[in-house]
Order: structure tokens, then C-alpha cells, then sequence
């Protein structure tokens, strides 16, 4: 499941800068999230970073974007070819 950015977002973004995937993009007043580009960080961390580093906890799971675990893990070798995840 991708996540997504809820209007609780600060606009701060330390989310953009975390994100291994390049998944979040800056508007002029919240972050987005592009749900074909988002793993949760799986094959990269243990947790999402978006998540972890947000201080409004505005990332959050998707709920029309529903993806399993391996799902996510395909996704991750689609978009990063040769790297190995962690």
C-alpha cells in the first residue's frame, strides 16, 4: 500500500528529501506522494522514512492503494535495477 500525505501536511518537507524513491514532489503548500513510485521503503528501510521523520504524522497508508509486501518488493526492482534491497 503506497502512502499518501494528508492536509495535516506542515509543508515542511523532510519528507521529500528522505524518500529513497523520489516519490514525493513539493507543491506550494503540501507534499504528494505519486502512489507508482512509493515501496513504504520497503527494500531500502524497516520503516517508512516519510513517516518517521514527519513531525504531523501527514504520511499515511493509502487506503485505495493496497499492495502487499511482495508487491512492494517488485516494485522496488522495477524501479532501482541492480540494487540489491535490504
Amino acid at each position: 500500500m503506497a502512502y499518501m500525505i494528508t492536509d495535516d501536511c506542515s509543508g515542511c518537507r523532510m519528507c521529500v528529501h528522505e524518500c529513497p524513491n523520489h516519490a514525493i514532489t513539493e507543491t506550494n503548500t503540501i507534499c504528494v506522494i505519486d502512489p507508482e513510485k512509493c515501496t513504504e521503503c520497503v527494500g531500502f528501510y524497516p520503516e517508512s522514512k516519510c513517516w518517521m521523520v514527519c513531525g504531523t504524522s501527514a504520511p499515511v497508508p493509502d487506503p485505495e492503494q493496497r499492495e502487499s509486501r511482495e508487491q512492494l518488493l517488485e516494485k522496488f526492482m522495477r524501479l532501482n535495477p541492480g540494487k540489491k534491497p535490504t
